[in-house]
């Protein structure tokens, strides 16, 4: 990508880390990104105010584009880069010590809510109960080992998550804790439902409507925890809530390279059948039990009102601000 500054190297490399998904996880991009604001902050040479906003703008722009499905990147963004807006900047360095104070000030706000939404996600399990979960979230990982921690949990099947297994990190962290894990395939999901009481499972994006975004699969583990009366439960931070699908915006679906799938041989010796790839699926709110988050337990249905007590008043900046989106 040509760019229309020099930026340095680490924000560079941060834009590859999660565009590449070596960076990955909703919150890990979130904090990812406001830290590479501040490097780009740092790195700024100029004496203009007006110059150094601007070029603030265009890295927050370029760090957009690494993915377009978490809605945690453009949120974490614009917490800095609005705030920064309304600021009043009088100086190049008084401007770079606002980033860094808002993207530190980011950073803390998250590593507290993952707290806050273990503890409340943990009195939702009970004595004994054995626990399903998909993919790998922080918030959910934090629910679960929050509730083992008081005895609560007995087993955790883990899904593998094809095709980047993403279920193995999830797997491996909570072991570390002392869990006892059991990984399973994505496809006997509905074979293993039978032996669970609860399924926590992260989200990339909440839409206005209450429906989440995750990883692909997830919207299957739902459907079968539906059919076998099993809760569910989707552990996440307020900030991966979309405030764009407010305004009728629809949520990207990120469709990534046939290679994540069969390997590039392969694909020669095959070049008649096409692979699609799409990393997310949408799960609806009829199949959602209740969304943790640090601001509480809420039904999906209550995402409008978090969505507005959080954003209703920068709604028309949001309005045009809004990143080009993919129906899915």
């Amino acid at each position: 990508m040509s760019h229309k500054y020099e930026l340095p190297k680490e924000v560079i490399e941060i834009y590859e880390g999660i565009k590449n998904m070596s960076i990955r996880g909703a919150g890990k991009i979130a904090k990812h990104a406001v830290t590479a604001l501040v490097k780009a902050a740092e790195a700024f040479k100029g004496d203009e105010t007006r110059d150094f906003l601007k070029y603030m703008e265009y890295v927050g722009s370029y760090l957009k584009s690494a993915r377009p499905t978490a809605v945690s990147l453009p949120n974490a963004i614009m917490y800095v880069l609005t705030k920064l807006r309304k600021a009043s900047v009088t100086s190049v360095d008084e401007g770079k010590q606002i980033v860094a104070s808002l993207a530190q000030d980011f950073i803390k706000r998250a590593d507290e809510a993952l707290k806050i939404i273990g503890e409340l996600g943990s009195r939702r399990i009970e004595n004994g109960d054995i626990i399903m979960t998909h993919c790998h979230s922080t918030a959910a990982t934090s629910v679960i080992t929050t509730a083992y921690k008081k005895g609560k949990v007995s087993v955790v099947y883990v899904k593998e998550t094809r095709p980047a297994f993403q279920g193995l990190i999830t797997a491996k962290t909570l072991a570390e804790e002392g869990l006892e894990v059991i990984i399973i395939p994505d496809s006997s999901v509905r074979y293993f439902m039978k032996k669970v009481d609860k399924v926590v499972v992260g989200a990339d994006t909440v839409a206005a409507n209450g429906a989440v975004v995750n990883k692909i699969g997830t919207s299957l583990v739902a459907l079968a925890a539906k059919e076998a009366r099993v809760r569910f439960y989707v552990a996440t931070e307020t900030f991966k809530f979309s405030p764009y699908t407010l305004l009728g915006e629809l949520v990207p679906i990120e469709v990534r390279d046939p290679r994540e799938i069969v390997d590039e041989e392969w694909l020669k010796e095959n070049r008649g059948v096409k692979i699609f790839n799409p990393v997310f699926d949408v799960t609806p709110p009829e199949y959602i039990d209740a969304i943790i988050t640090e601001k509480g337990v809420i039904p999906p249905q209550a995402a409008l009102l978090l969505l507005i007590e959080d954003y209703g008043a920068d709604l028309r900046e949001i309005g045009t601000n809004t990143p080009t989106v993919w129906e899915e």
